[in-house]
């Protein structure tokens, strides 16, 4: 079985990385075939498990705008003659909308919707069209000549990632990543369900939040008290179970049990405090999580362009896997990096 994904055109390649990482963390098996930038097929899933996979990437997923199930592939040509193959009635409890979406094709969107539609309705029972509130959408994706028929079972709860911006939260600070990102970064660590994650500097708790939203335990220490407490409410209007926060400072920084990710912005610029160490605070933050990690575990982080943490990370023995930078505004480039220990 296949699911279809419509990708997020923010970044050239974090929502494909995205995705390659949440199914290497689930243990997914399935093949990944994009076929141009921002779109995506899963295909090979058994079709025991389709429903959970389906289900669980649209809970983790941040850089993915839609995922369907895939009902067939054809071509324009074909197209209609392939809707009385299909069993409607058991693809559609009820109501019913047919949108269209095209990539370098000049085809006519409402034409086809029309159309569509109304072979659907011959060749099923009883089933109704509803322009707004419908049961089912049937998304047809139109690529050059080829055609994805698919269908939307589960939806990505995009609005969470307006509504959970960081100034719409209880506790505020400037310089605050976005859900979509921090999100993102979180899926990059690998980070299962029930494993513990960690954020050293935990600041407003963006970190904590995406992972605790995704089933993962979370752990975040800060410097500082205001930090520390704010994440804490953060973290509770967000809905997180399973969280604490404590005030430690890096270098004192010692875990009850080691961690199974760490995720993390370390602070730099004026609207952050680094209690006076400057870019320093990348090499004692190395050392001090290093003692921190399982073996096998990921650091997954941010860095501003103009700080080579690389000096500290083959000193300190570590490896970058991934790299992706993501420009802010002219004069800052945000460097999102994988990191894994060196063995």
């Amino acid at each position: 079985m296949e699911l279809f994904f419509i990708q997020s055109q923010e970044h050239d390649s974090l929502p494909l990385a995205e995705l390659n990482a949440v199914i290497e963390s689930e243990g997914f098996n399935c093949n990944i075939h994009q076929i141009r930038s921002g779109l995506v097929v899963a295909d090979s899933i058994d079709s025991e498990d389709f429903d959970y996979v389906y289900r669980r990437l649209t809970e983790r997923l941040a850089y993915t705008h839609q995922i369907t199930h895939v009902l067939l592939k054809t071509n324009l040509k074909e197209l209609d003659s392939k809707i009385p193959t299909l069993d409607w009635n058991n693809i559609i409890e009820d109501t019913f909308v047919v949108r269209v979406k095209t990539y370098d094709s000049d085809s006519d969107v409402v034409a086809i919707e029309r159309r569509i539609g109304g072979l659907i309705l011959e060749n099923s029972n009883n089933l109704k069209v509803n322009l707004t509130k419908a049961h089912v959408t049937i998304r047809i994706i139109v690529y050059k000549d080829d055609v994805y028929l698919t269908c939307e079972d589960y939806i990505l709860n995009k609005k969470y990632f307006q509504d959970f911006k960081p100034h719409k939260r209880p506790f505020f600070h400037p310089g605050c990543m976005s859900p979509k990102l921090a999100r993102c970064m979180v899926n990059l660590s690998r980070i299962k369900e029930g494993q513990l994650l960690l954020d050293p500097f935990c600041g407003t708790g963006g970190m904590l939040m995406e992972g605790g939203l995704i089933g993962a335990r979370v752990v975040g220490t800060d410097i500082d008290w205001n930090m520390k407490n704010g994440s804490a409410i953060n973290c509770e209007y967000a809905g997180v179970k399973d969280f604490k926060t404590y005030k430690v400072d890096i270098n004192e920084l010692k875990m009850y049990e080691l961690c199974d990710a760490v995720v993390t912005d370390p602070p730099y610029g004026i609207s952050t405090t680094t209690g006076g160490r400057d870019d320093l605070i990348f090499k004692d933050f190395l050392l001090a999580i290093k003692r921190n990690m399982k073996d096998d575990a990921l650091l997954v982080m941010a860095s501003p362009h103009f700080v080579d943490i690389d000096q500290f990370l083959s000193e300190v023995g570590f490896e970058v896997l991934e790299r992706y930078e993501i420009r802010m505004h002219k004069s800052l480039t945000r460097i999102i990096s994988v990191i894994a220990l060196v063995h």
